[in-house]
């Protein structure tokens, strides 16, 4: 007999997870294979690897991540099933079908980036609506608008690089590794970010972001320091600190502008980058509302947050069919508009 819990599955990239979670609130497993050792050395994730690793992880993740929870214990499945990489996507899915299928189970399809804003309702505190949410990872940088449960509105979004995209590029370009985003808030509190200006992209009039002039502006800064070099010139540590800044800058700025402007009740910080301290110190400082960001372990990529949101969607009744495939660049405005996902 059902007691309201979901197996969530995530494999949209280079995480392969599986977590069961009650009525959409409770954390009953959490499981998550990283795939970062593997990639490293790439500077990257490299998608044919990624899909290969995901194949070898994904049956033994799910039997983790189920224990001793009997199969007819569960209300259903919800997998990611885009946006992400293709092949990474459809290990996830075609796992979650075969066990829908399997345990006549009923089966949610999520979109990676409402997961992501899902991860708030496994905190203790519910969010209220109307509500704004900042999605900041790899490939995205979304302000989204949310009114109820499973209503979205695109309010802003990248037009080039997202801030996760330039974290890790930026931290290519100063030899400190990959993951970017770690890296940069680690060599950033060795610096000084008042040491250097770096630009802001605040495409005016527009909640939306753009941060690929920014990654340019630093390669030339980094070009020019080691072309003259010198005793009083600023060092990487200073410019991962500037750099930081910038982003934070704008990110927290066009999210304290949008919570005035569509007059929500909370604010809530999702994805990757979300883990960043200054990002959460600075929309904190800004914002005159509520702000509810998830623990570092729920902001990148999981599947609690997958099945947190697969248990409305079951609610309201949105289910998938055996049908489902993949869509890798899958946009979450789309929900709303079409009644599906």
């Amino acid at each position: 007999m059902s007691r309201g819990l979901v197996l969530g599955i995530e494999s949209s990239c280079d995480e392969t997870a599986a977590a069961v979670v009650a009525e959409g609130r409770r954390i009953v497993s959490n499981v998550v294979a990283s795939q970062v050792q593997v990639h490293a050395r790439f500077g990257g994730v490299v998608p044919e690897v990624a899909s290969r690793q995901h194949l070898t992880a994904v049956v033994p993740v799910i039997r983790e991540a189920m224990g001793s929870i009997a199969w007819d214990e569960l209300a259903g499945v919800a997998v990611t099933y885009g946006p992400g990489l293709a092949g990474s996507l459809l290990v996830g899915l075609s796992a979650a079908k075969a066990l829908a299928w399997a345990q006549g189970l009923a089966l949610a399809g999520v979109n990676h980036l409402e997961a992501h804003l899902y991860a708030n309702w496994l905190l203790e505190e519910e969010p209220r609506f109307p509500l704004l949410g900042l999605v900041v990872s790899g490939g995205h940088s979304d302000l989204v608008l949310m009114r109820q449960h499973l209503d979205y509105r695109l309010l802003g979004q990248t037009r080039d690089d997202a801030a996760g995209e330039a974290f890790d590029k930026v931290a290519r370009i100063l030899g400190l590794g990959y993951p970017g985003g770690p890296a940069i808030q680690q060599a950033a509190q060795r610096g000084d970010p008042a040491r250097l200006t770096l630009p802001r992209a605040w495409l005016e009039g527009s909640l939306d972001f753009s941060f690929s002039g920014l990654k340019t502006a630093v390669l030339r800064l980094v070009e020019r320091l080691e072309r003259e070099p010198g005793p009083g010139a600023p060092t990487l540590n200073d410019v991962a600190a500037a750099f930081q800044e910038s982003v934070v800058d704008v990110l927290a700025e066009k999210t304290a502008r949008a919570a005035r402007e569509y007059g929500v009740r909370t604010v809530i910080l999702s994805g990757g980058v979300a883990s960043n301290t200054r990002l959460r110190e600075e929309v904190r400082r800004r914002v005159t509302l509520p702000v509810m960001c998830p623990p570092p372990s729920l902001c990148t990529d999981n599947a609690a947050m997958v099945a947190a949101c697969g248990w409305y969607k079951l609610q309201a009744g949105r289910l998938a069919g055996l049908d489902l495939d993949v869509v890798p660049s899958l946009r979450l405005d789309a929900a709303s508009k079409r009644g599906m996902m």
